[in-house]
This record gives structure tokens, C-alpha cells and sequence, in this order.
């Protein structure tokens, strides 16, 4: 289903276009730690400007709940934006988001010309879109910045979202419309999960199998190979009956590792699980740790092992569609994020395939190695890709309008 983008956008000079970025950017002490988010909206408003359109931004940023919380303003960002586009980026520091302030601003604004919205969540009615009467109002109030004209939603990170900001906005509208990092998460996200070019080989890690139940009965659908890592790995080894000493357990689904390890087979996937560990005695870095095929009472798995690294390496030879979501292991900490390193320098080195990264800690890898740009495509949505990758309609991605 293709999305109007930004591209197919005319006759923009002189219209406001109201347009949803995802602004949630880690802060301390009101400096902005990493700006990987703003630099990767910067594509879709240069082209705006470009245009000719007045650019109205908005976004959340954490979790203010409703009342103006000074520490997750969006003040730094309007800074950081400056800097980036080249022009002062004009900040509506209103606390109601949508107040006289802002729709002065809104008016005033000249062709070219940017302005940025204050937090959406100062707002209660921003997360309650569809639930609330006032919520529909605020959705209303966004509308009207840009006339109730053109809307275009770049935030993929909140897709899986239906916000007053995202969605709600969508319904008062004329004309709605991806950005350009939107229309690449779901041109890549979207053609390795419905299209992919096989082999498929899929990898999932981190603590959780209940975070990625969904996930996983999915993509057994879809690919030729599974691997699974990180904590995960402890329940679907159980469930094989082998000793996991005191790694990571989820008891109550031992049951669906077992039908998972079962479907695999039913669809002929091939479903790998560590062959061998890295264990610790505590959980942290500085632990005795030892590498072992059985773990004994007492120890717990913290990476996966060399052996195991060879498997998953062989297992990444000739695939030309690969999906990484999670850690192999206790990455946080030096001594167990060997696995993790290993797995993508393997996958880094891959000739002509597509390759996708989600998930924050794989991503983390990815960008230590300094093999970010060897990747096909680095998603910026945690929870977003996980909601895609499970096969689930998108409601950001749903309201934008069809071609």
C-alpha cells in the first residue's frame, strides 16, 4: 500500500504545513545527549522549505503527563534545528500547546520560514485520542495551526500510536502525507516482512520472549532461518530440557517456546538457540565468568558462546534479507557483549543483501562498531518495528492518505 509522501506534495508556497517529528530526545540538564533523531527529520523539513511552505513541527518528549514539566521542553531542540537547517527556528513556548501565542506565530510565519510547537503531551488529551471528547478538540486545535490544509507525519517511533497529534490531526485535514524517514521505515520494514529477497534470516535478542511473542509466531510465517539470542534464548533451552542454571527464565512460556520449536519445524524454518554460554556468577561486569554447553545451579548465562557465535555466523552466509532485533547478551557490560559485536560485524559484512537493524541496544552495537552506515537501513522506532515486524497495521501509518 503506497503512502503519499512529501514527494508528491505541490503547490506548496505559501500554505502552512503542520508536520509530526519525533522530538524525544534524551536530555540532561537541558542538553541534548544524542541528536540522531533531529538530524533524521531534517530531510523532510529542507524540502518543505524548499518548497516554500511555512513549516509548523511538532512532537512530544517524554513523559510530562498532561502539565508543562520545564525539563522536557522543547526549547534545546529549536535550538539544535537552528543549527542543523541554517535559519532560527521559531519556538512557541506555550504551555497549552495550541494558545494565542502559538497561533500568532503560526500566522505570522513567512514562506520558508520554520516554527516549532511546544511538548504535544503538556497537553492530557494528546495520548487520549478516540477515548475523549477534549482529545478530538486538541486534534481539532493542531488542524487549525496549518488551516486544516496539509499534514504530514515523519514519526515513526509513535506510529503504533493512534495520538491526537499522529492520528487525530489526520481526521481535520485536507491532505495527509509521510515524511521521508516515515516512507523509508515502511518501505524497508514493509518489503523485508511481506517481500523479502531469500534467504530471510531473522535474529532476535533481549531479555524477554513475552516482549516478542507476536514477533516471533510471525516471522516464522515468513523467513528461513530464526536465530535466537540475549535472554530470550534461557526459555527456549529450557523448554529443550537443558540446564539453565539462574540465566533468565519466563516459567509461563515454556509452553509457547515449545510450540514455537515445533512450528519451526511444521514450516521447515531452521530455529537456532546458543549451543554454548558465557555464564557469570553475578550480574555485573567484573564477575568470575566462564564459558560452558551446560549451566549449573548458581550460574547464570550472560552472552552467548564462541561456538554459538560460529553457528549464527554460518548461519548469516548468503542471506540476502536480515532482520536484527536485540542484544545476544549482557551487552552493557564489556566481558558479555562479545556475542552481540560478533553478530554484527557478520552481519555488517554481508555483499548485496538488506540488511535492517531495530531495537535500541542492537543499534547501540551497530553504532559502536562504526558500522552504522554498513547496514542497510537503522529503524528509529523501538516499539513501532516490533509492532511491524509482528505483521500489525500501524495506526500513524494508516491514517496517512494512499496513491
Amino acid at each position: 500500500m503506497n503512502k503519499k509522501s512529501v514527494e508528491q506534495l505541490t503547490n506548496l508556497k505559501g500554505k502552512k504545513v503542520l508536520v509530526r517529528c519525533d522530538f524525544n530526545v534524551p536530555l540532561k540538564d537541558g542538553v541534548i545527549q544524542n541528536e540522531n533523531r533531529i538530524i533524521g527529520a531534517l530531510p523532510t523539513i529542507k524540502a518543505l522549505v524548499k518548497k516554500g511552505a511555512k513549516v509548523i513541527l511538532c512532537s512530544h518528549l517524554g513523559k510530562p503527563k498532561g502539565e508543562p514539566v520545564p525539563e522536557l521542553s522543547l526549547a534545546p531542540v529549536a535550538v539544535s534545528l537552528s543549527k542543523h537547517i541554517g535559519q532560527t527556528v521559531k519556538f512557541a513556548d506555550d504551555p497549552t500547546v495550541t494558545g494565542k501565542v502559538t497561533q500568532d506565530m503560526a500566522k505570522d510565519l513567512k514562506d520558508g520560514e520554520v516554527m516549532l510547537l511546544q511538548n504535544t503531551r503538556y497537553r492530557a488529551e494528546e495520548t487520549k485520542y478516540g477515548k475523549d471528547e477534549k482529545a478530538t478538540e486538541y486534534a481539532k486545535e493542531l488542524a487549525a495551526l496549518c488551516d486544516d490544509e496539509i499534514f504530514v507525519n515523519d514519526a515513526f517511533g509513535t506510529a503504533h500510536r493512534a495520538h491526537c497529534s499522529n492520528v487525530g490531526v489526520t481526521k481535520f485535514c485536507k491532505e495527509n502525507a509521510v515524511g521521508y524517514l516515515m516512507e523509508k521505515e515502511i518501505q524497508f520494514l514493509g518489503n523485508a516482512v511481506e517481500n523479502p529477497v531469500r534467504p530471510f534470516v531473522a535474529i532476535l535478542g533481549g531479555a524477554k520472549v513475552s516482549d516478542k511473542i507476536g514477533v516471533i509466531n510471525n516471522l516464522l510465517e515468513k523467513v528461513d532461518t530464526l536465530i535466537i539470542g540475549g535472554g530470550m534464548a534461557y526459555t527456549f533451552l529450557k523448554a529443550q530440557g537443558k540446564e539453565i542454571g539462574n540465566s533468565l527464565l519466563e516459567a509461563d512460556k515454556v509452553d509457547y517456546a515449545l510450540d514455537m520449536i515445533k512450528k519451526a519445524e511444521d514450516k521447515g524454518v531452521k530455529l537456532l538457540l546458543p549451543i554454548d554460554n558465557v555464564i557469570g556468577k553475578e550480574f555485573k561486569n567484573d564477575t568470575e565468568f566462564k564459558i560452558v554447553t551446560s549451566i549449573e545451579p548458581g550460574w547464570s548465562g550472560f552472552d552467548i558462546g564462541p561456538k554459538t557465535i560460529e553457528l549464527f555466523k554460518d548461519a548469516l552466509k548468503g542471506a540476502k534479507t536480515v532482520v536484527w532485533n536485540g542484544p545476544m547478551g549482557v551487552f552493557e557490560f564489556e566481558n558479555f557483549a562479545k556475542g552481540t559485536l560478533e553478530v554484527g560485524k557478520a552481519v555488517a559484512e554481508l555483499k548485496d543483501a538488506t540488511t535492517i537493524v531495530g531495537g535500541g541496544d542492537s543499534v547501540n552495537a551497530v553504532k559502536r562498531l562504526g558500522l552504522a552506515d554498513k547496514m542497510s537501513h537503522i529503524s528509529t522506532g523501538g516499539g513501532a518495528s516490533l509492532e511491524y515486524l509482528e505483521g500489525k497495521e500501524l495506526p500513524g501509518v494508516m491514517a496517512a492518505d494512499t496513491i
